[in-house]
């Protein structure tokens, strides 16, 4: 069965949820789909709009998968913010899965962490909304104040303020530089651990 609907047309759709008490609605300009058993998706395009729970994603096209809407993939200006915690998504492409609540995102991507005050950017990025874990990998550069925090790959773990930094880390504070295999950035002191062939200049 297919569904076709026209332009401007706006859609909210509150349905069974995968987790109790998770609210879903989407709306777009205009959404096509198919319910074949084994095969539902639906479509929405233009000004395409999704909200499950506290996640918020807009972007120009939007795809649904899976039972009760699973998977949702976000292509083209993707903007997305997970309100209860305040952090906003910026990225070329975003994947969702609303069972494990883990976000993909894929080409240019930021995540901006407002509570914490932390801006960090990659080509791709994983967030584990339950876990408050987020990976980033290839250019990774995350900002705090008057520190800059480059490398290839990195973890942060919200909870615990801790960013661990691998592939070529180099770390920027004020007029001082850190370069080491392996550095740990305590995001609450800014206080940062360093191993293997380390090296750095500290200008006073």
């Amino acid at each position: 069965m297919m569904l076709h609907l026209t332009p401007f047309f706006v859609l909210f759709f509150c349905g069974a949820a995968i987790a109790e008490a998770d609210i879903f609605t989407f709306k777009a300009d205009r959404m096509t789909g198919s319910r074949a058993s084994g095969k539902e998706i639906t479509v929405l395009v233009g000004n395409a709009e999704v909200r499950s729970d506290n996640l918020l994603l807009r972007a120009s096209r939007i795809e649904l998968q899976g039972d009760d809407n699973q998977f949702i993939d976000c292509i083209g200006e993707v903007w997305g913010r997970e309100e209860d915690k305040d952090i906003l998504f910026l990225t070329d492409r975003l994947r969702y899965d609303r069972k494990l609540k883990i976000a993909r995102l894929e080409g240019n991507s930021t995540l901006e962490d407002k509570k914490n005050e932390i801006v960090a950017k990659g080509r791709f990025i994983e967030y584990d909304d339950q876990a408050e874990v987020t990976v980033f990998q290839i250019g990774v550069r995350l900002f705090k104040d008057e520190m800059v925090c480059r490398s290839e790959y990195a973890v942060y773990r919200r909870t615990e303020k801790l960013l661990d930094l691998s592939g070529f880390p180099v770390v920027f504070k004020k007029n001082d530089e850190f370069r080491a295999d392996r550095i740990r950035v305590d995001l609450d002191t800014d206080d940062v651990t360093m191993e293997g062939a380390v090296s750095g200049s500290i200008k006073n």
